[in-house]
């Protein structure tokens, strides 16, 4: 059996200044650490504002090469505190291809791999499809110090096939950066059904897969009403959710926080010999979900 493992997640406001906002995670790990935490996520795109909220060419500016100076950067942070460093990153791979990524290092600074979201959204403020090219790297799972580990990013959490994917992977924990929040006109009427839906389908993906599901959002509002902007009001909410499907810490939805919270493989074991849903599968009858649409 497995050792157990203790993830840190990192509920964060960030500023337009890749700099500071490098400079806080950074500090925020090192306290994390301290506090027990052997593998850390930020939320997605960590480094900036949430920049999709437009569509400007003159943004690409922002991208980065993964691995680059950045996760160089975060490997010494890793290395110096013993602790595994889950950090999105806006990934420049050449000119006019770009991706959203999460770079995996390990405990001794070493660069493991990255994941490229693979799903990607085009919505009222989120105008994602404008700069990331979609993922081609799969669905991969990382053997770090402490525990195999899958990353997904955000809008990857609302698809079960990923969470399955990484999860027959034999990943022990799914990792979900994010970035995602209420729009200005939708609050009032949808915003409490919205939180709760996507509280909802994360917590599923742990209860189908028997695994732990770590769930790390951006928090405050980012945005420019007088110019145009209407902003979004990111909801916090980070959490975790044990094997069975149980949320077993969650921040707030308006301050940064730090989520330090142990996992026990031996919770995945003891589920899914009680709930045997991978045993289950009908693997020999699920070639229709490789179809957009079955109908006429």
């Amino acid at each position: 059996m497995s050792e157990k493992f203790v993830v840190g997640l990192l509920q964060m406001r960030s500023t337009k200044s890749p700099e500071e906002n490098l400079a806080r995670a950074t500090e925020k790990i090192r306290e994390a650490a301290k506090r027990g935490a052997q593998i850390v996520c930020a939320h997605e795109l960590f480094r900036g504002e949430y920049f999709c909220r437009t569509e400007d060419a003159a943004l690409f500016d922002l991208a980065e090469a993964v691995p680059g100076p950045a996760t160089d950067a975060l490997g010494k942070v890793a290395r110096e505190n013993k602790v595994v460093i889950v950090a999105s990153l806006f990934e420049r791979r050449a000119a006019g291809i770009y991706h959203n990524t999460c770079a995996v290092i390990d405990a001794d600074g070493t660069f493991l791999g990255k994941y490229r979201k693979m799903h990607i959204p085009d919505d009222p403020l989120y105008y994602e499809k404008f700069y990331f090219t979609p993922g081609d790297l799969g669905f991969p799972t990382f053997d770090t110090r402490y525990g195999r580990v899958g990353v997904q990013i955000c809008w990857d959490q609302w698809y079960p096939e990923g969470a399955r994917a990484v999860s027959l992977g034999g990943a022990q924990a799914i990792f979900y950066p994010t970035s995602i929040g209420w729009h200005p006109a939708e609050k009032e009427e949808f915003g409490a059904a919205q939180l709760d839906a996507w509280r909802t389908i994360q917590r599923g993906h742990a209860i189908a897969n028997g695994v732990y599901v770590a769930v790390v959002n951006r928090v405050g509002f980012e945005g420019n009403p007088a110019a145009g902007d209407p902003g979004i009001e990111f909801w916090g909410n980070s959490f975790v959710a044990d094997p069975f499907g149980k949320v077993i810490a969650e921040a707030s939805n308006d301050k940064e926080e730090t989520l330090v919270v142990e996992c026990d493989p031996a919770r995945s074991e003891d589920t899914r010999r009680n709930w045997p849903f991978l045993r289950d599968r009908r693997i020999d009858a699920y070639d229709p979900i490789l179809n957009r649409w079955l109908g006429k």
